[in-house]
């Protein structure tokens, strides 16, 4: 068991997964991406599902340590992780600073 990876690993979920709660319950999003956010409650499905499938990653890949457990539960976190994060920039606005676009 690698603690050193483990807990810190936790505490970056657990954070992640109130700034996800505090978006689905409040709307609040953090001052930073306010601005880039179009679906407050969605980006706040997201963040939860990608604090779920660190969390997986870090139980199933570091704390246990049967190895036909490990085989298809870490993956399987990663696969959360992937979808929380493509579930968090769907919610974000299109576009940005293009050229030829003339949005005034």
């Amino acid at each position: 068991m690698r603690l050193y990876l483990a807990i810190p690993s936790v505490l970056v979920a657990l954070l992640l997964a109130a700034l996800g709660v505090a978006a689905v319950t409040r709307g609040w999003v953090l001052p930073m991406n306010r601005r880039h956010v179009r679906r407050v409650r969605l980006y706040g499905w997201g963040q939860l599902v990608a604090a779920f499938g660190l969390c997986c990653q870090v139980v199933f890949g570091l704390v246990i340590t049967d190895p036909g457990i490990r085989e298809w539960a870490a993956p399987s976190g990663s696969g959360l992780l992937v979808a929380g994060l493509i579930v968090m920039t769907v919610s974000h606005r299109p576009g940005g600073n293009r050229q030829g676009s003339d949005m005034s």
